[in-house]
């Protein structure tokens, strides 16, 4: 074979060669662009599904805690917890006894109410009234109306064994109180907030919390609550910074 055809031969194979990796090149890069547009599909797709799909699987009011349990109001400097069903006659007696004096704490910026609406009696109720009350005070603290709302039911409690106002009867007994927003409204109709009180009433017993009302202040249980020994306990709380 002559010398210029050895060279020919030889920058053929070189060209063949180049060919080949070129081919190989492009394939690896369209490869990698289609993983990358998968991956960013799959984190488009995640990231929907977080928003439709919110921590623990339920809708939480945006007026919850960082626990994503209690509602809260104020921000003043002693935290007060306070469990509370809305049939619990009890609950109710405390209610109206310290109502006013929740209301000047509040006003005065001296607590952090934490509000958590349980549902323990829906036993005593023919349509789960305990949840479905409960479940709204979710919706009225989305509309700014938590103690508002509270006040009216305890004030229209119906009796333990029977039925309790049906979700149109809240929504029409909440308009007399000045609740009239419609997404209280739809959220009652909806029974939004009815799995997140599950998961309020289920944190009651890991927290050693047996019954309502129960009321901690600054962490510390209140026996037999009043307005009076609330007022005293959060003066106390302070003053021990």
């Amino acid at each position: 074979m002559s010398k210029q055809a050895t060279l020919r031969k030889r920058a053929n194979r070189i060209v063949r060669e180049r060919e080949r990796l070129l081919r190989r090149r492009r394939s690896w890069t369209i490869g990698s662009a289609a993983v990358a547009v998968l991956l960013l599909v799959v984190l488009a797709v995640y990231a929907v599904s977080r928003i439709r799909q919110p921590e623990g699987g339920y809708p939480v009011p945006a007026a919850a805690g960082e626990d994503r349990v209690g509602l809260v109001i104020g921000t003043g400097p002693v935290t007060v917890e306070l469990y509370s069903d809305f049939l619990c006659p009890a609950c109710r007696a405390f209610e109206r006894d310290a109502r006013d004096d929740v209301d000047k704490l509040l006003a005065d910026q001296k607590i952090r109410l934490v509000y958590r609406p349980v549902a323990i009696l829906d036993r005593l109720s023919s349509n789960e009234y305990s949840t479905r009350s409960a479940a709204g005070a979710g919706c009225a603290a989305d509309a700014g109306k938590l103690i508002d709302y509270a006040k009216l039911l305890f004030d229209n409690q119906p009796a333990e064994g029977g039925a309790g106002p049906t979700d149109e009867e809240l929504i029409r007994l909440a308009g007399t109180a000045g609740i009239t927003d419609p997404g209280f409204v739809q959220c009652v109709r909806a029974g939004r907030y009815v799995p997140w009180v599950g998961h309020v009433t289920a944190t009651m017993e890991p927290n050693n919390v047996t019954g309502t009302p129960t009321v901690f202040v600054a962490g510390t249980l209140l026996q037999r609550p009043t307005g009076q020994r609330l007022v005293s306990a959060v003066g106390a709380a302070a003053a021990a910074g």
